[in-house]
């Protein structure tokens, strides 16, 4: 049966309220964790929240390794000489230290790990795509492709973007390890496949990335609806972006659903049998930091469930990835079935995104994404996740389809089964085994 009233289905499709919640959250710029920006985010979100009719709108700080982008240079130094110092060129890649290398450079291609063990890449400075082999049965993360070059004895690393025209990718290398070993940069395809072609004949760059790494303080946002005890379901997203672009996609608009949703169950707040929690987390870009200081400051058996929305607004074609926990698949199956819309699904055990914080431990939760047809992250981590990507029209379709399934799953008569952390992590597939010790990331 449908939780949400016509009222509410109607009210969701003509209002502007979610638009212009991530419209404010773009217009901040840099969001980066533990930056101004994320600040001027998170309040812009308890704003919303408040707006939003949610109860007890707050702000909680939290302390984390902060990292400042200055300056970055590659300089070709052989065959011909040709300095790259735009930032539609090269930039420095989150978590690096600063330090200047001067060494030829190997080209371990989409640098799996087949790619590192063929390469004599000891003092050299390593350059991969942001593509994934062929032969990969999974995404191989930019952190992986670091820390191998990092163990292999490089120099510095090289992260070129596979895509052209989409300027050069950013992303966290140092996670837990920060600062990371060696320098890091990202440069756009086009940069890339110029040094690719010189490699083969051999040519020696130097890499220079100066940063700042220095403590800072970083943000969680909460509210809630519903009674005030119970096992709660918790509708999450993460508020931070990379500090290179507005940050729309990613995750401007999970952010933005999260106030939206609150919005739409405040009408039927009286009919929610389990309390639901909105929390938007900082750092989730540096190593899902806000959310672990989440999971770790609470007790986990008053969740119920999580809802950790990621990547939503591409498309309004909702993809659900359930971590194995077939009853939420289940839901959302349902909710697409009494809409009428399509839904993608994927039950593997992922890492990526902040709903791995509970995953971990055994609590159900799903990320809910929207499905594209862009290759890799398409404009994410670059300078061009930008609004003009966006169609508002999306976020209206997703915010229905998400607060149907969110109160459906507060209602009491829908059981979701935690799983004992050892089981979690004895099912984890084994690549993903193999990333998290790689990148220092393994919980168990």
């Amino acid at each position: 049966m449908r939780k949400l009233p016509n009222s509410v289905v109607g009210d969701a499709q003509t209002s502007d309220f979610g638009w212009e919640v991530l419209t404010d959250l773009v217009d901040v710029g840099n969001r980066m964790a533990g930056q101004e920006g994320e600040a001027e985010g998170a309040a812009v979100v308890r704003d919303a929240f408040e707006r939003a009719g949610l109860r007890e709108p707050a702000i909680e700080r939290f302390d984390i390794p902060g990292w400042w982008r200055e300056e970055a240079t590659l300089t070709v130094e052989t065959p011909r000489e040709r300095v790259h110092e735009s930032t539609h060129e090269v930039i420095s890649l989150p978590g690096s230290p600063s330090g200047t290398v001067t060494a030829e450079v190997v080209d371990v291609g989409p640098g799996g790990y087949d790619d590192f063990e063929a390469a004599d890449i000891d003092g050299a400075v390593v350059m991969a795509s942001s593509e994934t082999p062929d032969s990969a049965e999974r995404w191989i993360h930019r952190m992986e492709k670091y820390s191998n070059a990092a163990t292999e004895g490089a120099a510095a690393f090289v992260f070129r973007n596979h895509i052209d025209g989409a300027l050069p990718p950013t992303g966290e290398v140092g996670y837990g390890n920060r600062p990371g070993p060696i320098p890091a940069v990202g440069v756009s395809s086009e940069v890339g496949q110029r040094l690719a072609r010189y490699a083969e004949e051999g040519t020696t760059v130097t890499v220079d990335s100066q940063c700042r790494n220095e403590p800072a303080t970083s943000r969680n946002v909460a509210a809630r609806l519903g009674p005030e005890d119970g096992e709660a379901v918790l509708v999450t997203a993460h508020v931070d972006a990379h500090d290179i672009s507005d940050g729309a996609l990613d995750n401007g608009t999970g952010s933005a659903l999260v106030a939206e949703i609150g919005r739409l169950l405040t009408s039927i707040e009286d009919d929610l049998d389990h309390p639901v929690r909105f929390v938007t987390f900082g750092s989730e870009e540096i190593g899902l930091r806000g959310a672990y200081h989440w999971a770790e400051t609470r007790d986990l058996d008053d969740v119920k469930c999580v809802v950790n929305i990621d990547g939503a607004g591409s498309s309004r074609n909702l993809w659900v990835g359930t971590n194995g926990f077939d009853a939420l698949g289940e839901v959302f199956e349902d909710v697409a079935e009494t809409f009428d819309a399509p839904l993608s699904t994927r039950s593997t055990i992922s890492p990526h995104g902040d709903q791995w914080a509970f995953v971990q431990e055994g609590v159900p939760a799903v990320m809910a994404g929207s499905v594209s047809e862009s290759s890799g992250r398409g404009w994410g981590h670059t300078h061009a996740d930008t609004l003009d990507k966006l169609d508002s029209r999306d976020l209206r379709d997703l915010s229905v389809l998400l607060a149907e399934g969110v109160a459906r799953l507060a209602d009491e008569d829908v059981t979701v089964e935690t799983r004992a952390r050892n089981d979690i992590r004895e099912t984890i597939d084994d690549g993903y085994v193999q990333e998290l010790k790689t990148g220092g990331r393994w919980p168990y």
